[in-house]
């Protein structure tokens, strides 16, 4: 028999399937790694458009969800885990080949998807995004993925604690190294606490509403909602938690603006500045970062409660129309303005009561946007610190002799934090010419337990449920 008789006919050639739910949740990551975009900007309109679709469904949304984010949390991860498991530095690997990876990854080692089934899903969507011949490469490095469980790829690819426990943890709970070694520091302790808040970090945050005074209740909001959806906040009495899977949108109040989307934590920042003893009038109040509106908000109906007018400032024009959505129908007096709260238009000493929440590095807030661990670096730290000492001292000038300042960030950072305000109290970043001192903020977050040894606050989201805000109150003294 002639060789072209004795070869076996080639079989025929299959289009890839393409499912949905992973091409979405592959362009979302792709656009979080091209364009620097945020998954929780990316992945709404994404989401909407697909439910267009027929057969798109919530259970999909949730999937798609799911595979974004936590893709995203537990990416160091997976890169150690998949770096063992091809034949060349990851760096040599292209990108949209380790998205595709690393999704894969995650549904073997971070869900319950069964092996084979992930496995084929990821060789499926690497046909479709990739072809056929990448696609190859995908099968054969998910497979040995699929050999360990996450606990034993850890004891694979992580270093002993004992011989580097900053290494140990950034790899087993997939964080930088510098910011484990950043958080360790402003934590204080010893393994459990920091295990315990890195862990946090890669939770899927609650979503929380706020009740904004004067214009809807906490039991208003909860009646609403219906039970089972819904429960009080934990620290704030205007806070309500969601529960698994609820739509922020869907509520009235919140498309009326009388509520809105708030973490618990800033909430306790904006209540302990309006809630902190004050002599004399206490008839105007500054936000003076307002963007995007959620404390302004806020604190616009706590000053309406008293009689006193807010003004918020925004630097950027976009964010100030975001404040001006978000502070539309607030039942008192309230002004918003595009400026530069390091160079303000408005008189010294002008306002009783001024809040600052300056722009950081976003360390406290890994739970909601977990690629900004991969993408912040040390060094942008010391590119807000200029600005922020700035914003600390023009807002302490802001303020009147007597009356309040709050300096909030979303940061635990040591640098961002504690390091700023003592520099400032000290004279430097141009506020030589106004004194303050401390007021302790403890005793106006009352019934939250852990705030450590004050006069600051310092809130964790393995302690308190919330992201790491920071919160120092000062009073100015001249």
């Amino acid at each position: 028999m002639s060789e072209q008789g004795r070869r076996r006919p080639s079989k025929p050639y299959r289009r890839p399937r393409k499912d949905p739910v992973r091409v979405l949740a592959f362009e979302a990551l792709r656009a979080v790694d091209e364009r620097d975009a945020y998954a929780n900007l990316v992945l709404p309109p994404l989401l909407r458009k697909a439910r267009e679709q027929e057969g798109f469904d919530a259970r999909d949304a949730a999937l798609a969800t799911e595979l974004v984010y936590g893709t995203l949390r537990r990416q160091g991860t997976y890169d150690a885990i998949v770096a063992a498991c091809v034949d060349r530095p990851l760096r040599e690997v292209d990108p949209p080949v380790l998205d595709v990876l690393a999704l894969g990854a995650h549904q073997l080692l971070g869900t319950r998807i069964p092996t084979h089934a992930a496995v084929s899903a990821s060789v499926e969507l690497a046909r479709v995004v990739l072809g056929d011949g990448r696609a190859k490469f995908v099968n054969a490095v998910l497979r040995r993925v699929a050999q360990r469980d996450l606990e034993g790829w850890l004891a694979e690819v992580a270093p002993p604690y004992d011989e580097d426990p900053e290494d140990h943890l950034a790899v087993v709970h997939a964080h930088p190294r510098w910011i484990v070694s950043a958080l360790w520091d402003a934590l204080g302790g010893g393994r459990a606490g920091i295990e315990d808040l890195l862990e946090a970090d890669n939770e899927r945050p609650e979503v929380t509403l706020v009740a904004r005074p004067g214009r809807a209740t906490r039991a208003e909001l909860l009646d609403v909602l219906g039970e089972g959806a819904g429960e009080p906040g934990r620290w704030s009495p205007y806070a309500v938690r969601l529960a698994e899977g609820g739509e922020p949108g869907a509520l009235d109040a919140v498309r009326e603006g009388r509520a809105g989307v708030q973490d618990e934590g800033s909430q306790l920042v904006a209540m302990a500045l309006a809630d902190a003893p004050l002599d004399g009038p206490d008839a105007r109040w500054l936000d003076g970062c307002a963007g995007p509106g959620g404390k302004a908000a806020l604190l616009g109906a706590l000053a309406a409660r008293r009689g006193a007018a807010l003004l918020a400032a925004e630097k950027q024009p976009h964010r100030a129309r975001l404040v001006q959505r978000a502070l539309a129908g607030n039942p008192g007096p309230y002004e918003v303005v595009t400026a530069d709260g390091t160079r303000p238009p408005w008189r010294p000493g002008s306002f009783d009561r001024v809040l600052v929440d300056v722009p950081c590095s976003g360390l406290g807030a890994l739970r909601r946007r977990p690629e900004a661990r991969w993408r912040r670096r040390p060094e942008d730290l010391e590119g807000f610190a200029p600005l922020q000492r700035s914003l600390l001292a023009e807002a302490l000038k802001s303020a009147r002799v007597g009356g309040v300042v709050g300096y909030a960030t979303c940061s635990p950072h040591l640098a961002e934090t504690r390091a700023v305000v003592d520099d400032v109290l000290k004279g430097h970043g141009g506020a030589q010419e106004v004194t303050a001192e401390w007021i302790d903020a403890r005793p106006l977050m009352p019934g939250v337990p852990a705030l450590g040894d004050g006069p600051d606050v310092q809130l964790w989201p393995h302690l308190h449920g919330t992201d790491a805000m920071y919160l120092a109150l000062l009073r100015r003294t001249a």
